[in-house]
């Protein structure tokens, strides 16, 4: 009998619209994104939200355990990891298929309903964390 091999995942291509931007009455910050693969007409789009408090503050203070600096090298710290944040959490998204299903697709905070994805994110913190506080050194100068 011939066992049939599972269909190979999409590759898709990832590019960053805009961003970051604060929403308005949430504490958190929001990437767009396009998202394309080979047969799609037009790149969907996928908004993803960094939750403050639950996801940038323990990535910067008790994975990567960065603390003080000035507001400008805050500011960018803030740019940079909430980006590698966002990038990441469009990855998990795309490996769960969510883009298959609709044509815009909001990734909000690992928290509440999404609360189950939130290990696979930390898991990815602890992985990259000598790799960003050397990028973190290097061009955030903290």
């Amino acid at each position: 009998m011939v066992e049939k091999t599972p269909p190979a995942p999409h590759k898709y291509e990832v590019s960053l619209s805009t961003g970051p931007f604060r929403e308005p009455g949430m504490d958190v910050l929001s990437y767009d994104f396009f998202v394309n693969r080979k047969g799609w007409l037009m790149p969907r789009v996928m908004r993803v939200f960094v939750d403050v408090k639950a996801e940038l503050e323990h990535f910067k203070h008790k994975i990567l355990g960065v603390s003080g600096g000035s507001p400008g090298q805050q500011l960018k710290l803030t740019q940079m990891l909430s980006r590698k944040i966002a990038d990441q959490k469009i990855l998990i998204a795309l490996e769960e298929g969510r883009i298959e299903t609709a044509s815009e697709v909001l990734v909000k905070e690992f928290t509440g309903n999404d609360a189950y994805l939130f290990p696979m994110l930390e898991a990815w913190m602890g992985e990259v964390k000598e790799q960003v506080r050397r990028e973190i050194h290097e061009q955030v100068k903290l």
